[in-house]
């Protein structure tokens, strides 16, 4: 399996996110990866790392994500890889909860995104994100959790 870290969406996967989803809420898994200093497109000068600089586009998120019913659910760092090969780790997981796509769609659009959205750009050298979506409770053959 191939993989390729993106910062920002291609046309067709936009195209699909503003599709009509599963109803109910939508858990997005992130696969971050940092460059190791933030770099801004409008070429400010910046000590940050790219983690720290993505830092600040974190803690606006978490209130933006507030404002459309949505919740961050889970934060690490990648400390090995357990199973399976790949060239290269990725730096953190971040797992955000959205109410549904059009709620995240709505956050996307959102003038606060712009503005901290520099600071995502500066920080990450590219992210995988998977939309999931709730399993009816089925977690290790239990359907009852």
């Amino acid at each position: 399996m191939q993989y390729q870290n993106a910062v920002m969406p291609n046309r067709e996967q936009l195209e699909g996110f503003s599709k009509p989803g599963a109803e109910g809420p939508i858990y997005m898994v992130n696969l971050l990866k940092f460059k190791e200093r933030a770099e801004y497109v409008d070429g400010r000068e910046s000590s940050l790392t790219g983690e720290e600089a993505y830092g600040l586009y974190t803690e606006g998120v978490i209130k933006v994500l507030a404002r459309v019913a949505g919740a961050g659910m889970f934060s690490a760092k990648v400390e090995r890889l357990m199973l399976g090969e790949v060239e290269g780790l990725w730096d953190k997981v971040a797992i955000a909860m959205y109410p549904s796509r059009a709620a995240m769609m709505e956050m996307m659009t959102l003038p606060e995104m712009l503005e901290i959205g520099v600071h995502r750009a500066a920080g990450l050298e590219g992210q995988l994100n998977i939309e999931t979506v709730d399993a009816k409770g089925l977690w290790l053959g239990v359907e009852e959790i």
